[in-house]
């Protein structure tokens, strides 16, 4: 596990129970999920998103948690069993790499951790991958107002709190481009604020992956 895994390990395993709110927006609730879809949060933290989704696909639908921090995972195993939640599941896995088979979701979300991913074009390149034709996404994130100095980039407390690994907006817009993603459009975008030793700003963007040429699939 390099430095950042373990930065964010620690700093989550910390709040597995707390009660603190951990996200910059509202993503999941963009989400339209309907009876017998797929769902995806990477990020998946306590669980809470996962669940909601669990149940508004309903038993013949099924919503994916992933996340890094087996604390996190545990917290959210634990609730979806004393909630007779059966059709979620919680896997340990990077973002960089889903363990998840392509086009298996309808839906993928996101609630302020991909700023966490050191290789964010291999984050964005992964959702296309695991969206089905014509599936959505809908992330909330920050970006960073101006460039984060490159002295805190690679340091691990920095990325763990959310702020470190923060890219500009024209470089988080070219990722998901790049990643062969459309119709992106930012659903709601706050003013810059400081946090730690850079200016960052919120946001909720949302697109779908494009049906591909030919394809009458429903």
């Amino acid at each position: 596990m390099n430095a950042t895994a373990q930065g964010i390990q620690e700093r989550y395993a910390t709040l597995a129970e707390d009660s603190c709110c951990l996200s910059c927006g509202t993503a999941v609730g963009r989400c339209e999920p309907k009876p017998g879809e797929v769902c995806v949060d990477l990020g998946s933290g306590r669980g809470t998103d996962v669940l909601w989704m669990a149940e508004q696909v309903g038993p013949s639908g099924h919503a994916y948690g992933i996340d890094l921090t087996e604390a996190m995972l545990a917290t959210a195993r634990r609730t979806a069993s004393k909630m007779g939640v059966e059709n979620a599941t919680f896997l340990r896995a990077d973002l960089e790499a889903l363990p998840l088979p392509g086009g298996i979701a309808h839906w993928v979300t996101s609630n302020c951790v991909l700023n966490h991913a050191g290789d964010k074009g291999q984050v964005w390149r992964e959702i296309a991958r695991v969206l089905r034709d014509d599936g959505r996404f809908v992330v909330s994130d920050i970006y960073a107002a101006v460039p984060i100095d490159a002295k805190y980039r690679n340091d691990p407390q920095a990325v763990a709190e959310c702020w470190g690994g923060a890219v500009v907006r024209e470089d988080y817009l070219r990722h998901i481009a790049e990643a062969g993603l459309v119709d992106v459009e930012i659903l709601e975008e706050s003013e810059p604020y400081p946090k730690g030793q850079a200016q960052v700003v919120s946001f909720t963007i949302a697109g779908r992956k494009p049906r591909k040429a030919g394809c009458c699939c429903s």
